[in-house]
Parts: structure tokens; C-alpha cells; sequence
């Protein structure tokens, strides 16, 4: 399959009216091929199990997601629990992250326990309280040992237990060497085509190793039995499903790489790729953002190791084992009304002494060099400069969250932020305005609803990102279906949301005057663009996320379960004398005199 199949120009319409005549025509060609009869039958039972699956977990009977408009109510926490109760009732299911979902920490007041931010805790929260398994982190907190029992867990939520978390501990040098180091120094800026260069380590690349063997040991002890499901999460762990594989043959790996993955020249760079990919094959699925990213890793595969590739179902044979190659793109929660009606009246402008009738621009993100940062503050100069008339009119407040400072190259983003802000507010700044409000710091969740639902432009400027839920996030806020969203081409995210404006970062004229199109777009076209991308996040939610990477792996444990037993039988017979047709004669023979002679 080629990037243009996967990444079309066609409208979502007529996407969903092209795709299954082209299928169609695809299994027709395969039937008429000499040799191939056997193996396309299987794939149209496959695809018939998949479409009635999909038809019998679907409320209400409702039509194929292709053929429909997005529903609200396709997928939500009560269809999620549903599918867990009935594909993995009883299932002993093991989630391995490197961030924790609740960490304790040590205040004057006793102390603390709070849910970190971020995409990955509210994707797999639903699946942990569900499933009501385990979740393997790193103790990260002050206080995280001083909560544990004696095998180092808790459960969790506080309030409502209803699963354990099993923390691993490691030491200052393993620490900085498997996650500052490789992950973050080696692997991040390799998948992020960032421009900024990878360092690889040989200590870091033990350190990695270890920690990794580390995990693999506590979901060993973790296991409640020698089929678990265990699923892995991004970049941290790219040895950890060999690992595992090696010592729970019968698991159900499922692995999920949230951040990008590069082609085969960049991942070439990096001197341990053969063990990265080895490792990663030990999952019997592997799971990317979007089809690119799928694209890139398979490229990397054929590559690099010798192995068989089915380029129609998206599989690789390696080692005697099959792993599924998929795509999930990941999601938000979507905003309850009710706690959306808790928020109070506008009060972010306020806050930042915004006059009335001022545009707001917001930006949202970690203080990292795959965001753009310093490329978008130039570009805004740039709109002060280029558009007089907006000086005293228009605000930007970019809120930039600290991360991994002890990093050098994130101190040197960061100081070099502080001085781009603080000369355009010497420029263009007086007694009563503020042009650029730069914000180093961390923003609860009340407070960015707040920006996101007062912002008159929220921009995402990212140089390379996985998928990036702030422009997601933005969306949902927007109940008054008001706003303008400026997403970066290099997002996953604007393969979702086409309604955006798309931006090239790199170019800043474009960004420029893109900035200029959204502060003056008229509000019935800001309405018809946001309308159809809340559809587009209401409908393809984390809930949904959270489903396909489920179902798709009950679909593989059912299916290894099966290979198990026939493969039990097929011993079962190789084991068992073999007689000749004599034998078995001259038996029946015998059995049939000695009946005749007792009656």
C-alpha cells in the first residue's frame, strides 16, 4: 500500500463511498489469482467476523461508521465496559507505562496524591478501573514508597479502588541514563525529524536495557496467569515485549508508539535499531498514531531484519511469530455538559487584563523543541510588525509547561523563549499592553477550559508530533462552535481535522499570514469548520481508542487460543503409535472372534 492510500486527499465522503468497492475489487483480483483461493477465503471470514462484530457492539444497531454521520453515542465509558465485560471477562490484564497514574507526594500538609496530566493516563484510566488489572509504573513521587505494602502496591483510584498499581524503582544513574538519556537524548529527537541530534550513549543503551528487564520482571510477577494481556506503552519499552515474550510465550502483547516513527534512513542512525525492532516484534500488535508512521516501521522491518511482510493486512512474520501492524489514532474524554456548566463566567481574560474587544491567541503545550515555539513567537513579531493596527488589539498567551530541564538543549530552548518574549513586549509593549503573555509553567485543567473556551485562535505550531490532543482538546471546549484552530501539517492530528487551517511551521510568511486569516474569518465560517471537527472528536473519543485496541486484541488472544489447541491436538496425534491397515486388521480380526465366541 502506498502513502497516497493512506494519507488521501479525498474528502471523508467520498472516502468512506471509494473504500469498500475498492476492497471488493481487491478480493475479486485475489480470488482469480492461481494459488491464492485459500488464503482469500480466510480474509473474507475475517473481515465478515469484523464487520459483525462491529454491528453487534454498535448501539442500537446503527450502520457502519463508514456509511453514517458521527454519532455521540457510538462509543462512551458505558460501551467501553460493556466490550471489557463481555471480550475480557475474567482477563488478567497488565498496562506498562513509565508514568504513573497517581503519584504521592510529600506537602507540609501530609501528603498529596494527584493524577498527573497528559494523554496517556486519561487513554488507559478507562481500561485499568475496567479491567480491573494492574498498572506497572515508575514511583516517581516523594512519597510513593512510604504508600506501598510489601510487594509495592496500592490501589487505586483512592477513593474508589479498582485495580493495583505496582511501582519499580530506580536509581538517580538508571534513571538518567534509560529515560534522560536513551529515551529522551537517543530516541525522541530520532523520531521527531526535529533538527536536533540524537546522542547515543553505551551507558545509556545499558541503562535502558536494564530498566527494561526490570519492568519485564514485575509483569513476570504481576501475572495471574501464563496468558495475560499486557499492554505496553510508547518509547520507553521498545525491548520490554521480547522481553516478556521469552518468559509468557501465551501472553497477548499489545504495544502502543505514541510519538512518531521515522523512515528508514533516519532510524538507521541510531547504532541499536535491530534491538529496538526485535524487541518491539515480540508484540503480537504494534500500534502508531496514523498510517505514516505504520508505513515508516514496516519500511524498517524489511530493511533491517530477515522476515515476511503482508503488505495487505498489515503483518509481519518474524521468527516463527506473526505481529499485526495497526493504527489507533489517539483521543480525549469528552467534556462532560455538566462540568462544562461548572465553570464560572469568563474570567481568563480578565486574568490577563485583556480589554474588551481584544483578540486572544493561545498556544498550549511542553516546553520542547518539537513544538515550534520559537519558530510561532517569531512569526507573531512578525504580525505586530506586518499589521500596525493590532498593536493594543491582539494578545497571545502561550502556555509552555516545563520538561526534562536537565536536558541541555531543553535549558537552551528555554532561555532562548524568555529573551524572544521578553524583545517583543520591549517592541511593541506599553504602559497598558502586553502583547505576548509567556507562561513557564504548568496549567491545571480549569484553567486551560477556561483559554480554550475564551481564546479566539488556538494555535498548534508543532515542528513534529505523534498526534497532539491540545488541538483536540480546543475543539471540545468549543460549545459555542466559535474559535479558529491553526494545526501544523506535521501533526498527526490534521489528518482528523482537515477543517483546521493547516500550517507549515517552517515557513513563517505562511504562518504570518495564516494568524492574520483566523483573527479576521467571519464567524459563520468559523462555525461550519468548528462544527464538523467537534463531530469529528466527539464521535472518535479516547472511549474509542481505548475499544478498537481492545477488541483487536481479544480478536488475537481468541485466535492464538485456537492455534493453541489445534497445535495441542496435532501433538496429541504425532505422540500416538502409528498401525499399519494389516494391523488395525488382524485387530478387528481378533476383537470380532472373541465376541462371537463369548455369545
Amino acid at each position: 500500500m502506498s502513502v497516497q492510500d493512506n494519507n488521501s486527499d479525498l474528502d471523508p465522503l467520498q472516502s468512506a463511498l471509494i473504500d469498500p468497492h475498492r476492497g471488493r475489487l481487491n478480493r475479486l483480483r485475489t480470488f482469480l489469482h492461481p494459488g491464492k483461493l485459500t488464503s482469500a477465503a480466510g480474509r473474507v471470514l475475517s473481515d465478515a467476523k469484523t464487520v459483525i462484530s462491529d454491528r453487534l457492539n454498535r448501539p442500537n444497531g446503527a450502520a457502519a461508521e463508514s456509511n453514517m454521520p458521527p454519532n455521540p453515542n457510538d462509543w462512551d465509558l458505558a460501551r467501553l465496559r460493556t466490550l471489557i465485560g463481555q471480550e475480557l471477562a475474567g482477563s488478567d490484564v497488565i498496562i506498562v507505562s513509565n508514568r504513573e497514574p497517581y503519584v504521592h507526594s510529600a506537602g507540609p500538609d501530609g501528603i498529596r496524591c494527584a493524577m498527573p496530566a497528559g494523554g496517556l493516563v486519561s487513554a488507559l484510566e478507562p481500561i485499568a478501573r475496567g479491567c480491573g488489572g494492574t498498572w506497572i509504573a515508575h514511583g516517581s513521587g516523594s512519597a510513593d514508597r512510604e504508600t506501598v505494602d510489601d510487594h509495592d502496591r496500592i490501589q487505586v483510584p483512592p477513593n474508589n479502588p479498582s485495580y493495583a498499581l505496582r511501582r519499580v524503582w530506580l536509581t538517580p544513574e538508571e534513571e538518567k541514563g534509560y529515560y534522560l538519556g536513551f529515551a529522551n537524548e537517543g530516541l525522541w529527537p530520532l523520531c521527531h525529524n526535529a533538527f536536533v541530534r540524537p546522542i547515543f550513549r553505551e551507558d545509556d543503551w545499558n541503562h535502558y536495557k536494564t530498566v527494561n528487564a526490570r519492568f519485564a520482571e514485575a509483569v513476570i510477577e504481576e501475572a495471574r496467569t501464563d496468558a495475560p494481556i499486557v499492554i505496553v506503552q510508547d518509547y520507553h519499552f521498545s525491548l520490554l515485549p521480547r522481553m516478556i515474550r521469552e518468559r509468557l510465550p501465551n501472553a497477548t502483547i499489545v504495544t502502543f508508539w505514541h510519538i512518531p516513527w521515522p523512515n528508514a534512513e533516519v532510524f538507521g542512525i541510531c547504532p541499536h535499531a535491530t534491538e529496538i525492532l526485535d524487541g518491539l516484534l515480540g508484540s503480537d500488535i504494534i500500534g502508531f498514531q496514523v498510517p505514516l508512521f505504520r508505513i515508516n516501521f514496516v519500511e524498517c522491518i524489511d530493511r533491517t531484519l530477515e522476515s515476511r511482510i503482508n503488505h495487505e493486512n498489515w503483518s509481519v512474520r518474524y521468527g516463527g511469530k506473526i505481529s499485526q501492524v495497526r493504527t489507533y489514532p489517539i483521543s480525549i474524554v469528552w467534556p462532560d455538559r455538566s462540568a462544562q456548566a461548572a465553570i464560572s463566567a469568563p474570567t481568563a481574560r480578565e486574568a490577563l487584563a485583556i480589554k474588551p474587544g481584544a483578540k486572544l491567541i493561545v498556544a498550549v503545550g511542553r516546553l520542547d523543541y518539537t513544538k515550534g515555539i520559537p519558530e510561532f513567537l517569531q512569526a507573531f513579531e512578525d504580525l505586530l510588525t506586518q499589521n500596525p493596527e493590532y498593536c493594543g488589539k491582539v494578545h497571545l498567551y502561550y502556555v509552555a509547561a516545563p520538561s526534562r530541564g536537565e536536558v541541555a538543549s531543553y535549558r537552551t530552548l528555554h532561555k532562548d523563549c524568555l529573551q524572544i518574549s521578553q524583545a517583543i513586549n520591549d517592541r511593541f509593549g506599553t504602559e497598558d499592553y502586553k502583547p505576548l503573555l509567556f507562561a513557564d509553567r504548568h496549567a491545571n485543567r480549569d484553567e486551560l477550559s477556561r483559554l480554550y473556551r475564551e481564546a479566539d485562535v488556538c494555535v498548534v505550531p508543532s515542528l513534529h508530533d505523534g498526534m497532539n490532543l491540545v488541538a483536540k482538546e480546543f475543539v471540545a471546549e468549543r460549545e459555542d462552535e466559535q474559535g479558529v484552530l491553526i494545526l501544523s501539517r506535521f501533526a498527526g492530528a490534521i489528518q482528523e481535522l482537515p477543517e483546521a487551517l493547516a500550517v507549515n511551521p517552517f515557513d513563517l510568511s505562511k504562518l504570518t499570514a495564516t494568524l492574520r486569516a483566523a483573527l479576521e474569518m467571519p464567524l459563520p465560517e468559523q462555525t461550519a469548520r468548528m462544527r464538523r471537527m467537534r463531530e469529528t472528536v466527539r464521535s472518535k473519543n479516547i472511549y474509542r481508542w481505548a475499544g478498537r485496541l481492545l477488541e483487536d486484541a481479544a480478536h488475537v488472544r481468541a485466535r492464538n487460543q485456537l492455534l493453541r489447541r489445534g497445535g495441542h491436538a496435532q501433538d496429541r496425534l504425532a505422540r500416538s503409535p502409528l498401525r499399519s491397515p494389516s494391523e488395525i486388521s488382524l485387530r478387528t480380526t481378533r476383537k470380532n472372534d472373541a465376541e462371537t465366541s463369548g455369545s
